[in-house]
């Protein structure tokens, strides 16, 4: 027998979303609780037949459609379809409705809420840290023996080497090393120790001339600066390493620095180092050559060690409240993580449908 349709089917604009959605509503069937339930179909204005969109449970008189393209119009039919899955006839929509792009998505409010708490905790810690309110940042190993390495290069009569990784100035990992560069120069200067950096792009040569140059003026030694000690050798990546191997083995610098971003030469320069007895301080977001370095060097920096070293070795109060407040947001991640985990398992213990909903709010609204 086919069903009752429904009546009265009414398609608005879904409000504070992205131009994707619009909100269905319509008069249940007489007979709706003897139904399958109600099918949905939508239609674009390029479309030449009605395509499926959802079936929905008996009594339920809402439905959002999403996955819409913004600024196209849309037909809606909606269907009463009975326990044998006959179809009653469609009650549709008379004029075609079209999603638009509201000014602020309500779906993204949780990133939002995010955003601020993220800024404003960088925002705090920078004002603190302006008033001379001191801010603990623990020990970063690799950095504090930044003046060891440099200091035995020293005491040996030997050079430091500082490679910059193969990135190029557009890599983050380059500017970073960059910082540390600035670090190492200043000391060498003040040392009187010899420096010398081979880089694999010409941009990153400049810079690094003009790192050191800073540096050494900042030491109080310009004259001591050779820009001849900051060279370009090569971009292609192992015909680099074969010049950093053969320098390596022929001055056997007491102090290597591997600073950047690094692949498959990471083992090579590292063991290099390692077999000439030199002190080594490595740093790299790359996790896949961490082993390497960890393995085959005396120091380190990993991960985010690595790119907060320019705030650890400056002191500066916009860089380290910075820092600080990224740990803010590192803790609200961490938390927000334990939370789910320990929700997902009690759920999965005792089936409680009360955390059951808070857990789907979690990852459902607040992380989509």
């Amino acid at each position: 027998m086919t069903p009752a349709p429904p009546s009265n089917v009414i398609a608005v604009d879904h409000n504070w979303d992205d131009g994707t959605r619009i909100d269905l509503s319509w008069t249940l069937a007489p007979d709706d609780s003897a139904l399958q339930g109600y099918l949905i179909r939508k239609k674009g204005a390029e479309d030449t037949a009605f395509a499926r969109v959802e079936m929905v449970a008996p009594g339920i008189n809402r439905f959002t459609v999403s996955d819409l393209t913004p600024g196209h119009p849309y037909l809606f039919e909606v269907t009463a379809v009975a326990k044998d899955l006959s179809e009653s006839s469609p009650a549709a929509t008379s004029v075609p409705v079209t999603p638009a792009m509201q000014w602020f998505d309500g779906t993204r409010f949780w990133f939002l809420v995010v955003l601020i708490v993220f800024c404003g905790s960088v925002m705090v810690f920078i004002e603190l840290a302006r008033r001379g309110v001191a801010l603990k940042v623990r020990k970063i190993a690799g950095l504090e023996a930044i003046d060891e390495a440099v200091g035995r290069a020293t005491e040996m009569g030997r050079s430091c080497l500082f490679v910059p990784g193969i990135g190029d100035m557009n890599d983050m990992q380059t500017i970073a090393g960059m910082s540390i560069l600035a670090r190492v120069a200043k000391t060498a200067a003040e040392y009187n120790a010899k420096i010398e950096v081979p880089t694999s792009h010409s941009l990153v040569m400049t810079a690094g001339q003009e790192t050191v140059q800073a540096a050494f003026l900042t030491a109080g030694r310009p004259d001591a600066y050779n820009s001849d000690m900051i060279y370009y050798v090569t971009d292609e990546q192992f015909g680099y390493v074969a010049q950093l191997q053969g320098l390596m083995v022929r001055e056997r610098p007491a102090a290597c620095f591997y600073m950047g971003s690094f692949f498959a030469e990471s083992l090579i320069l590292a063991e290099t180092g390692n077999g000439i007895g030199a002190i080594q301080i490595a740093g790299t977001a790359q996790p896949s050559q961490l082993p390497f370095f960890v393995a085959a060097c005396d120091y380190t920096l990993i991960g985010e060690e690595f790119f907060a070293a320019s705030a650890y070795l400056s002191g500066e109060a916009r860089q380290i409240g910075s820092l600080k407040g990224q740990d803010v947001g590192k803790l609200i991640v961490a938390v927000g993580i334990i939370a789910g985990v320990i929700g997902e398992t009690i759920v999965a213990l005792t089936g409680s449908p009360a955390i059951r909903t808070i857990v789907d709010y979690l990852t459902q609204k607040m992380l989509t």
